[in-house]
């Protein structure tokens, strides 16, 4: 194919990803060395786009953490959107589509806007930006972006999630929101936001703003005294937020599975009770009542919907008639606490006898909202001879030693142990942005990562009778003799790996020994039960695309 044909062949939406990716231009977001980092340049880029008066007139909430924010910006966003405001919401990383990022009345922006609004601000940057003002990067852009897409479409609330950090998020050039929230602290981003807990919350008290409210959670002691400290500087009142009480939800559950969750909950409706009664609707704040909470925030706590957070998706192509099913869990963590969190909630949700679920999975029609809400009968599933199977896959940036341990400890705790164990490499590449720039065929993975992880896994399995040492070093041996094939396979982007089409013939036919299986398409005999549990990497905020790791139970 010559390169016109080539040419020809791509999409105006894959035109606007490739321009995007041109402007992913390092692997590491702490270099300094780029000078579209330089937080004072994202000033010069809103005068360019003549969004001053704009982005004043936005009535902003505004959320920095580490973990936890975008569970809560979504909470914030479907309360008030049930209170009839017309919301937009920022959040990042994107698992599917880029257009998840940018929400209008909590469903992705539709892609004619979004091809409309991307050219107009890439345009005029790309003619008034120079060797000392360059064009901005990735994040900087996409944040630039959503400011475009929120007042050309005037909403009446923008909620903010923070890419990373705080004080230096392109976020961070909004000058007066009306409320500002500071979810889970942790460590995370250690390279770029600081070594110890003060630190990072240094970091990320740097949204607040002179006398604008402001609410956090609980936090470890250090975190907590530099919040403050921060606060009292700027005549910010802070308050701490308990966990929200279930039984305020009139006996509904959170749209968000997970215990950690009520925490996420009660933060945002903090937020959302002060946003409201600072720009004049008390009419929808009743929430001195000790009973129950308004209408409005029970239906958005309950309906609110994010995917790879807590969810469960259903292999669609397993015929419910026969013995067995593969179900997808898919979870964020990337740090020790959130892996905790995750394990035990994946624990629990194995562990459930219900008959009937509430699982989120990405339509297939490309106009609908990428987080819906669907129900299916779970068809009574027995896990009594299931066998746990891990599948983990880790950015270098973050350490498996800090990570696996407590993974397996919170699992074995709950009775949950791994017979398998995977390692997976990336397929997506950090200067890419969009599924048509990967390439399915490189046989020129670098696995040495996953080796380096192996080596902390065998480790750990030398003390840990969470797992079957044994059976472990059978798959290991199986990486090592055919890595192609189970190296490559099992490393899709989350959308691929979400709708369940080549991971679970992959699962089927390369770790399901314990199923009996049949060569023909569509007819799979006596099938157990089988589990997976995804996680993302947060490192993809920058590129543009998920990695996950995950565990499923066969």
């Amino acid at each position: 194919m010559d390169q016109g044909s080539q040419k020809a062949s791509v999409t105006p939406y894959e035109e606007v990803l490739d321009a995007l990716s041109s402007l992913i231009t390092k692997r590491s977001r702490a270099d300094p060395s780029i000078k579209g980092d330089r937080f004072d340049l994202l000033f010069d880029y809103i005068k360019i786009l003549d969004l001053e008066e704009p982005i004043s007139k936005l009535k902003i909430i505004h959320v920095a953490g580490t973990k936890g924010k975008g569970s809560t910006c979504t909470f914030t966003e479907a309360i008030l959107r049930n209170c009839g405001f017309h919301t937009g919401l920022f959040t990042s990383p994107h698992l599917i589509d880029i257009r998840e990022r940018f929400r209008l009345d909590g469903v992705d922006i539709c892609e004619e806007k979004f091809l409309a609004y991307f050219w107009w601000c890439y345009d005029r940057l790309k003619e008034n930006t120079n060797d000392d003002v360059p064009m901005p990067t990735f994040f900087r852009f996409i944040t630039l972006l959503a400011f475009k897409i929120f007042t050309a479409e005037q909403v009446d609330v923008a909620i903010l999630e923070v890419g990373l950090g705080g004080r230096f998020d392109s976020t961070n050039v909004v000058q007066a929101p009306i409320v500002c929230g500071i979810s889970s602290l942790g460590y995370d981003h250690m390279e770029i936001l600081g070594n110890t807990i003060g630190e990072i919350a240094g970091e990320k008290a740097g949204i607040f703003k002179r006398g604008v409210p402001a609410f956090t959670v609980s936090q470890p002691d250090e975190a907590m005294r530099v919040l403050e400290e921060k606060a009292s500087q700027l005549d910010v009142h802070l308050q701490v937020v308990p966990p929200l009480d279930a039984n305020l939800l009139n006996g509904t559950k959170l749209g968000l599975e997970g215990e950690h969750q009520y925490l996420n909950a009660g933060l945002a409706v903090a937020l959302c009770s002060t946003w409201l009664q600072r720009t004049g609707h008390l009419e929808v704040t009743n929430l001195q009542q000790n009973s129950s909470l308004p209408e409005q925030f029970i239906k958005g706590l309950s309906t609110a919907s994010l995917q790879g957070r807590a969810q469960i998706v259903p292999d669609r192509h397993i015929d419910i008639e026969r013995s067995g099913d593969l179900v997808f869990y898919l979870d964020g963590a990337h740090s020790p606490e959130s892996m905790e969190v995750c394990a035990r909630w994946f624990s629990l949700a194995i562990k459930e006898d219900s008959q009937q679920q509430t699982l989120n999975y990405q339509p297939q029609d490309d106009a609908r909202s990428s987080n819906e809400l669907i129900q299916r009968d779970s068809g009574g599933r027995s896990r009594k001879n299931s066998t746990q199977i891990l599948l983990f896959n880790c950015m270098s940036v973050r350490d498996p030693q800090l990570l696996l341990p407590r993974l397996l400890k919170t699992c074995a705790s709950h009775g949950v142990h791994f017979k398998k164990a995977l390692l997976v490499p990336n397929i997506s590449v950090y200067h890419k942005v969009g599924s048509h720039a990967l390439s399915s065929t490189d046989s020129q993975v670098d696995l040495s990562w996953q080796f380096t992880i192996q080596r902390v896994w065998e480790n750990l399995m030398q003390g840990n009778k969470g797992v079957d040492a044994q059976s472990m070093d059978a798959v290991c041996e199986e990486v090592k003799d055919d890595t192609e094939l189970h190296l490559t396979c099992v490393s899709l982007e989350i959308h691929e790996f979400a709708t369940c089409y080549g991971p679970c013939d992959w699962f089927y036919t390369s770790c399901g020994r314990c199923a009996e299986i049949s060569q023909e398409v569509n007819s799979r005999h006596h099938l157990k039960s089988a589990n997976v549990l995804a996680f993302h990497d947060a490192w993809a905020e920058e590129s543009g695309h998920l990695y996950f790791n995950g565990l499923c139970d066969f």
